[in-house]
């Protein structure tokens, strides 16, 4: 089998940031995936199970509500915790999203009450959400991206 290409990125040099992971293109139809890279992976410890939830409702929510929710298709957690991807309609570049995306964590940082989604007719897991550790997850996040502006897998 062919290696998909997020396994050929070196996750021992990878920074937080905020990455084109793949552009795909079907009948004249680009989608680009970003790779929004929260902690370093092999280096940091991962996204806890009930911050990256409340991260993904809270993300989700924010940019289907967005100017740009028309060009939104997914977004949701990496399986190995360290980060989400985003996937928006268009032949993106980082620098296209980076103010989308640095809104979306405003949101998350100043957010108070009850998270969208969280309850059980709504979520099958609406128990394991945790606020308090999302936003220090993405206050880091965001000052990183700010600070770094990591735009570009390093080799």
């Amino acid at each position: 089998m062919d290696r998909i290409t997020s396994f050929t990125i070196n996750h021992l040099v990878l920074k937080p940031g905020l990455y084109v992971s793949r552009r795909d293109e079907k009948n004249g139809v680009v989608v680009t995936t970003f790779d929004l890279r929260i902690t370093a992976p092999n280096k940091e410890p991962v996204i806890d199970s009930p911050a990256l939830h409340a991260i993904e409702h809270l993300a989700a929510t924010f940019l289907r509500n967005s100017k740009q929710k028309e060009d939104i298709v997914y977004f949701g957690p990496m399986g190995c915790r360290t980060g989400c991807y985003l996937v928006m309609f268009g032949d993106l570049s980082s620098r296209d999203v980076y103010d989308l995306v640095l809104e979306m964590c405003d949101f998350i940082i100043d957010f108070s009450g009850a998270i969208p989604g969280q309850s059980a007719v709504e979520c099958g897991n609406y128990l394991e959400m945790n606020l308090d550790m999302a936003k220090f997850y993405i206050k880091k996040y965001k000052k990183a991206l700010v600070e770094n502006k990591n735009f570009e897998y390093k080799a």
